[in-house]
Protein backbone atom coordinates (compact mmCIF):
# COMPACT_ATOMS: atom_id res chain seq x y z
CA UNK A 1 0.00 0.00 0.00
CA UNK A 2 1.44 3.58 -0.97
CA UNK A 3 1.75 6.32 1.19
CA UNK A 4 -0.75 8.48 1.37
CA UNK A 5 1.90 11.33 0.84
CA UNK A 6 4.67 10.07 -0.80
CA UNK A 7 6.64 13.35 -1.73
CA UNK A 8 6.83 16.61 1.05
CA UNK A 9 7.76 19.80 -0.89
CA UNK A 10 9.42 22.05 1.85
CA UNK A 11 8.08 25.60 0.00
CA UNK A 12 10.86 28.13 1.51
CA UNK A 13 13.98 26.17 2.08
CA UNK A 14 16.55 29.38 2.55
CA UNK A 15 20.44 29.29 0.36
CA UNK A 16 22.85 31.54 -0.15
CA UNK A 17 24.46 30.09 -3.50
CA UNK A 18 28.33 30.07 -3.65
CA UNK A 19 28.78 33.25 -6.56
CA UNK A 20 26.39 35.18 -4.53
CA UNK A 21 27.82 34.54 -1.16
CA UNK A 22 31.63 36.16 -2.30
CA UNK A 23 30.12 39.09 -3.68
CA UNK A 24 28.29 39.40 -0.66
CA UNK A 25 30.58 38.83 1.83
CA UNK A 26 32.38 41.79 0.24
CA UNK A 27 29.58 44.18 0.22
CA UNK A 28 28.14 43.44 3.67
CA UNK A 29 30.71 41.32 5.43
CA UNK A 30 29.57 42.04 8.81
CA UNK A 31 26.27 41.42 8.28
CA UNK A 32 27.11 37.92 6.68
CA UNK A 33 29.11 37.13 9.41
CA UNK A 34 25.86 37.03 11.87
CA UNK A 35 23.54 36.11 9.32
CA UNK A 36 24.99 33.46 7.01
CA UNK A 37 28.31 31.98 8.41
CA UNK A 38 26.65 30.48 11.54
CA UNK A 39 24.23 28.29 9.13
CA UNK A 40 26.34 26.04 6.99
CA UNK A 41 23.10 24.56 5.36
CA UNK A 42 22.97 27.74 3.70
CA UNK A 43 25.73 27.39 1.20
CA UNK A 44 27.21 24.01 1.84
CA UNK A 45 25.03 21.97 -0.31
CA UNK A 46 26.71 18.72 0.68
CA UNK A 47 25.78 19.60 4.61
CA UNK A 48 22.13 20.19 2.87
CA UNK A 49 21.60 17.21 1.26
CA UNK A 50 23.06 15.58 4.27
CA UNK A 51 19.42 17.32 6.12
CA UNK A 52 17.79 16.27 3.67
CA UNK A 53 18.54 12.86 3.46
CA UNK A 54 17.36 11.95 6.54
CA UNK A 55 13.38 12.66 5.29
CA UNK A 56 12.77 10.56 2.67
CA UNK A 57 11.58 11.79 -0.20
CA UNK A 58 11.98 15.60 0.28
CA UNK A 59 12.61 17.95 -1.96
CA UNK A 60 12.67 21.88 -1.93
CA UNK A 61 11.95 25.45 -3.34
CA UNK A 62 14.55 27.50 -3.23
CA UNK A 63 14.45 31.05 -1.90
CA UNK A 64 17.47 33.92 -0.95
CA UNK A 65 18.46 33.45 2.68
CA UNK A 66 18.62 37.38 4.43
CA UNK A 67 20.04 39.87 4.62
CA UNK A 68 17.96 41.51 1.94
CA UNK A 69 19.94 42.34 -1.25
CA UNK A 70 18.03 46.21 -0.88
CA UNK A 71 19.02 46.58 2.90
CA UNK A 72 23.07 46.26 1.99
CA UNK A 73 23.55 47.69 -1.73
CA UNK A 74 22.68 50.83 -3.47
CA UNK A 75 20.04 50.45 -6.00
CA UNK A 76 22.57 49.89 -8.92
CA UNK A 77 24.66 47.30 -6.64
CA UNK A 78 21.94 45.59 -5.85
CA UNK A 79 20.70 45.02 -9.28
CA UNK A 80 23.77 42.97 -9.94
CA UNK A 81 23.36 41.15 -7.02
CA UNK A 82 19.47 40.21 -7.40
CA UNK A 83 21.34 39.15 -11.07
CA UNK A 84 23.59 36.77 -9.94
CA UNK A 85 21.53 35.24 -7.25
CA UNK A 86 18.39 34.69 -9.21
CA UNK A 87 20.52 33.11 -11.83
CA UNK A 88 23.17 30.90 -9.42
CA UNK A 89 19.37 29.35 -8.19
CA UNK A 90 17.95 29.00 -11.26
CA UNK A 91 21.57 26.73 -12.10
CA UNK A 92 20.67 24.79 -8.99
CA UNK A 93 16.96 23.80 -10.25
CA UNK A 94 18.50 23.09 -13.23
CA UNK A 95 21.69 20.69 -12.19
CA UNK A 96 19.84 18.95 -9.10
CA UNK A 97 15.92 18.32 -10.33
CA UNK A 98 15.88 15.50 -7.67
CA UNK A 99 16.95 17.91 -5.10
CA UNK A 100 15.06 21.26 -5.78
CA UNK A 101 11.75 21.01 -7.62
CA UNK A 102 11.36 25.18 -8.23
CA UNK A 103 13.28 28.21 -7.47
CA UNK A 104 11.88 31.52 -6.19
CA UNK A 105 13.56 35.13 -7.43
CA UNK A 106 14.80 37.88 -5.22
CA UNK A 107 14.71 41.52 -6.91
CA UNK A 108 16.31 45.04 -6.00
CA UNK A 109 13.22 46.62 -4.23
CA UNK A 110 15.39 49.94 -3.70
CA UNK A 111 15.20 50.29 -7.61
CA UNK A 112 11.70 49.26 -8.45
CA UNK A 113 12.00 49.89 -12.26
CA UNK A 114 14.70 47.65 -12.58
CA UNK A 115 12.76 45.12 -9.85
CA UNK A 116 10.56 45.18 -12.68
CA UNK A 117 12.45 44.28 -15.22
CA UNK A 118 14.28 41.27 -13.38
CA UNK A 119 10.93 39.67 -12.44
CA UNK A 120 9.91 39.33 -16.04
CA UNK A 121 13.47 38.04 -16.52
CA UNK A 122 13.82 35.65 -13.58
CA UNK A 123 10.21 34.48 -14.16
CA UNK A 124 10.03 34.30 -18.37
CA UNK A 125 13.83 33.21 -18.82
CA UNK A 126 15.17 31.78 -15.89
CA UNK A 127 11.46 30.03 -14.89
CA UNK A 128 11.62 30.84 -11.39
CA UNK A 129 8.55 30.38 -9.71
CA UNK A 130 7.67 33.67 -7.46
CA UNK A 131 9.39 36.09 -6.19
CA UNK A 132 10.32 37.08 -2.78
CA UNK A 133 9.89 40.27 -0.82
CA UNK A 134 11.14 41.61 2.43
CA UNK A 135 8.62 43.20 5.24
CA UNK A 136 9.70 46.17 5.51
CA UNK A 137 11.00 46.82 2.67
CA UNK A 138 14.04 49.36 3.83
CA UNK A 139 11.40 50.43 6.66
CA UNK A 140 8.41 50.98 4.18
CA UNK A 141 4.89 49.27 3.99
CA UNK A 142 4.74 46.54 1.77
CA UNK A 143 0.97 48.90 0.54
CA UNK A 144 3.61 51.63 -0.39
CA UNK A 145 2.39 52.95 -4.07
CA UNK A 146 5.19 52.49 -5.27
CA UNK A 147 4.90 48.72 -4.93
CA UNK A 148 1.82 48.09 -6.42
CA UNK A 149 2.69 47.89 -10.19
CA UNK A 150 4.94 44.48 -8.68
CA UNK A 151 1.52 43.33 -7.68
CA UNK A 152 -0.03 43.74 -11.03
CA UNK A 153 2.95 42.23 -12.71
CA UNK A 154 3.12 39.22 -10.05
CA UNK A 155 -1.13 38.87 -11.15
CA UNK A 156 -0.59 38.70 -14.51
CA UNK A 157 2.28 35.89 -14.23
CA UNK A 158 -0.27 33.87 -11.58
CA UNK A 159 2.96 33.12 -9.16
CA UNK A 160 3.08 33.89 -5.63
CA UNK A 161 4.89 36.67 -3.76
CA UNK A 162 6.68 35.06 -0.68
CA UNK A 163 6.71 37.52 2.39
CA UNK A 164 9.32 37.34 4.52
CA UNK A 165 9.32 39.51 7.86
CA UNK A 166 11.99 41.12 9.41
CA UNK A 167 11.95 43.50 12.64
CA UNK A 168 14.93 45.22 14.19
CA UNK A 169 15.52 47.51 16.37
CA UNK A 170 14.10 47.95 20.23
CA UNK A 171 10.89 46.80 21.93
CA UNK A 172 11.02 50.50 23.95
CA UNK A 173 12.14 53.76 23.32
CA UNK A 174 14.19 54.01 26.26
CA UNK A 175 16.25 50.96 25.09
CA UNK A 176 18.54 50.74 22.05
CA UNK A 177 18.16 47.05 21.07
CA UNK A 178 15.41 43.81 21.64
CA UNK A 179 16.18 42.16 24.85
CA UNK A 180 15.61 38.26 25.10
CA UNK A 181 15.30 38.20 21.17
CA UNK A 182 11.86 39.40 21.05
CA UNK A 183 12.16 41.49 18.26
CA UNK A 184 12.60 37.85 16.16
CA UNK A 185 11.11 35.19 18.28
CA UNK A 186 7.75 37.62 18.37
CA UNK A 187 8.43 40.26 15.90
CA UNK A 188 8.36 38.53 13.05
CA UNK A 189 5.23 36.85 13.35
CA UNK A 190 4.27 40.85 14.25
CA UNK A 191 5.42 41.73 10.96
CA UNK A 192 3.91 39.45 9.26
CA UNK A 193 0.52 40.11 10.32
CA UNK A 194 1.37 44.22 10.12
CA UNK A 195 1.93 43.52 6.24
CA UNK A 196 -1.24 41.61 5.96
CA UNK A 197 -3.51 43.81 7.30
CA UNK A 198 -1.91 46.64 5.20
CA UNK A 199 -2.42 44.93 1.68
CA UNK A 200 -6.02 44.07 2.56
CA UNK A 201 -7.26 48.05 4.28
CA UNK A 202 -4.84 49.57 1.59
CA UNK A 203 -6.63 47.85 -1.26
CA UNK A 204 -3.87 45.64 -3.10
CA UNK A 205 -6.02 42.41 -2.81
CA UNK A 206 -9.15 44.07 -4.09
CA UNK A 207 -7.42 45.94 -7.17
CA UNK A 208 -6.16 42.45 -7.79
CA UNK A 209 -8.17 39.85 -6.80
CA UNK A 210 -5.95 37.10 -8.18
CA UNK A 211 -2.98 37.94 -6.66
CA UNK A 212 -1.33 35.32 -4.41
CA UNK A 213 0.79 36.06 -0.62
CA UNK A 214 2.26 33.01 1.11
CA UNK A 215 3.29 34.01 4.65
CA UNK A 216 5.87 33.32 6.68
CA UNK A 217 5.03 31.19 10.39
CA UNK A 218 2.03 30.28 10.17
CA UNK A 219 0.12 33.94 8.99
CA UNK A 220 1.30 35.35 12.34
CA UNK A 221 -0.86 36.42 14.56
CA UNK A 222 -4.07 36.66 11.78
CA UNK A 223 -5.68 32.77 12.34
CA UNK A 224 -5.34 33.07 16.36
CA UNK A 225 -6.57 36.59 16.55
CA UNK A 226 -9.42 36.25 14.10
CA UNK A 227 -12.69 36.76 15.93
CA UNK A 228 -10.94 39.90 17.77
CA UNK A 229 -10.00 41.29 14.01
CA UNK A 230 -13.79 41.03 13.02
CA UNK A 231 -14.88 42.02 16.18
CA UNK A 232 -12.48 45.56 15.59
CA UNK A 233 -13.58 45.87 12.00
CA UNK A 234 -16.99 46.73 13.46
CA UNK A 235 -15.80 49.76 15.46
CA UNK A 236 -15.85 53.47 14.44
CA UNK A 237 -12.40 53.61 12.95
CA UNK A 238 -12.31 50.45 10.84
CA UNK A 239 -16.00 51.46 9.10
CA UNK A 240 -13.98 54.69 7.94
CA UNK A 241 -12.76 54.90 4.05
CA UNK A 242 -10.13 51.66 5.24
CA UNK A 243 -13.19 49.71 5.47
CA UNK A 244 -14.94 51.56 2.70
CA UNK A 245 -12.66 50.63 -0.50
CA UNK A 246 -13.59 47.10 0.27
CA UNK A 247 -16.22 45.28 -1.54
CA UNK A 248 -16.40 42.31 0.64
CA UNK A 249 -16.02 41.55 4.30
CA UNK A 250 -12.59 42.55 5.22
CA UNK A 251 -11.45 38.76 6.94
CA UNK A 252 -12.47 37.45 3.33
CA UNK A 253 -9.53 39.35 2.36
CA UNK A 254 -7.37 37.68 4.90
CA UNK A 255 -8.13 33.88 3.99
CA UNK A 256 -6.83 34.34 0.68
CA UNK A 257 -3.66 34.24 2.26
CA UNK A 258 -1.52 31.26 1.79
CA UNK A 259 0.30 30.28 4.63
CA UNK A 260 3.46 28.05 5.71
CA UNK A 261 4.02 25.74 8.29
CA UNK A 262 7.57 27.25 9.76
CA UNK A 263 6.57 26.93 13.78
CA UNK A 264 9.15 25.01 14.81
CA UNK A 265 6.16 21.77 15.11
CA UNK A 266 3.18 22.57 17.61
CA UNK A 267 0.44 20.69 16.24
CA UNK A 268 -2.85 23.06 17.98
CA UNK A 269 -1.27 26.25 16.17
CA UNK A 270 -1.11 24.26 13.01
CA UNK A 271 -4.44 23.21 13.50
CA UNK A 272 -5.67 27.20 13.86
CA UNK A 273 -3.80 27.92 10.81
CA UNK A 274 -5.78 24.97 8.79
CA UNK A 275 -8.96 26.45 10.81
CA UNK A 276 -8.64 29.70 9.18
CA UNK A 277 -6.45 29.33 6.54
CA UNK A 278 -8.55 25.99 5.41
CA UNK A 279 -6.50 22.62 3.89
CA UNK A 280 -6.10 24.14 0.43
CA UNK A 281 -4.04 27.22 1.86
CA UNK A 282 -1.53 25.28 4.34
CA UNK A 283 2.31 24.47 2.33
CA UNK A 284 4.98 23.24 4.13
CA UNK A 285 8.19 24.66 5.05
CA UNK A 286 10.25 24.90 7.71
CA UNK A 287 12.39 28.29 7.32
CA UNK A 288 15.32 26.02 6.61
CA UNK A 289 17.95 26.15 8.25
CA UNK A 290 17.03 29.81 10.30
CA UNK A 291 16.32 29.42 13.79
CA UNK A 292 16.91 25.69 14.34
CA UNK A 293 20.05 25.69 17.05
CA UNK A 294 20.87 22.18 15.70
CA UNK A 295 21.37 24.25 12.31
CA UNK A 296 19.01 22.52 10.35
CA UNK A 297 18.66 19.10 11.62
CA UNK A 298 15.85 19.24 14.18
CA UNK A 299 12.94 21.71 12.75
CA UNK A 300 12.20 19.15 9.83
CA UNK A 301 11.27 16.52 12.01
CA UNK A 302 9.43 18.82 14.80
CA UNK A 303 7.51 20.07 11.45
CA UNK A 304 6.75 17.09 9.71
CA UNK A 305 5.60 14.95 13.10
CA UNK A 306 3.67 18.27 13.91
CA UNK A 307 1.73 17.75 10.82
CA UNK A 308 1.11 14.35 10.70
CA UNK A 309 -0.34 14.36 14.34
CA UNK A 310 -2.75 16.99 12.58
CA UNK A 311 -6.64 15.68 13.08
CA UNK A 312 -7.42 16.17 9.18
CA UNK A 313 -7.46 13.45 6.45
CA UNK A 314 -4.63 12.27 4.97
CA UNK A 315 -6.02 13.86 1.50
CA UNK A 316 -5.22 17.38 3.76
CA UNK A 317 -2.16 16.25 4.87
CA UNK A 318 -0.78 15.60 1.28
CA UNK A 319 -2.26 19.17 0.64
CA UNK A 320 -0.10 20.52 2.96
CA UNK A 321 3.11 18.74 2.08
CA UNK A 322 3.11 18.72 -1.32
CA UNK A 323 -0.36 19.77 -3.55
CA UNK A 324 -0.59 23.38 -2.77
CA UNK A 325 3.05 23.93 -3.45
CA UNK A 326 2.28 21.98 -6.69
CA UNK A 327 -0.86 23.81 -7.54
CA UNK A 328 0.47 27.51 -6.35
CA UNK A 329 3.15 27.82 -8.45
CA UNK A 330 2.22 25.29 -11.40
CA UNK A 331 5.44 22.96 -10.61
CA UNK A 332 5.63 19.86 -12.99
CA UNK A 333 3.27 16.73 -12.01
Amino acid sequence: MSQPYPLRIDAYAHIVPPKYKEIMYKVAPGECNTKVTPFPALWDLEERFRIMDRYGELVQVLTLGWPPIEAIADPVKAVELSKIANDEIAELVHKYPGRFVAGIAHLPMNNIEEALKELDRAIVELRLRGVQIYSPINDKPLDSPEFWPLYEKMEQHDLPIFIHPMRSGPDYKNETTSKYMVGSIFGWPYETTAAMMRLVFSGVLEKYPNLKFVTHHCGGMIPYYADRLIEFMDQAEMRSHEKRRLTKAPIEYFKRFYADTAIYGNTPALMCGHAFFGAGHLIFGIDMPLGDSTLGYRNYRQTINAIEAMAISDEDKRKIFEDNARKLMRLPI
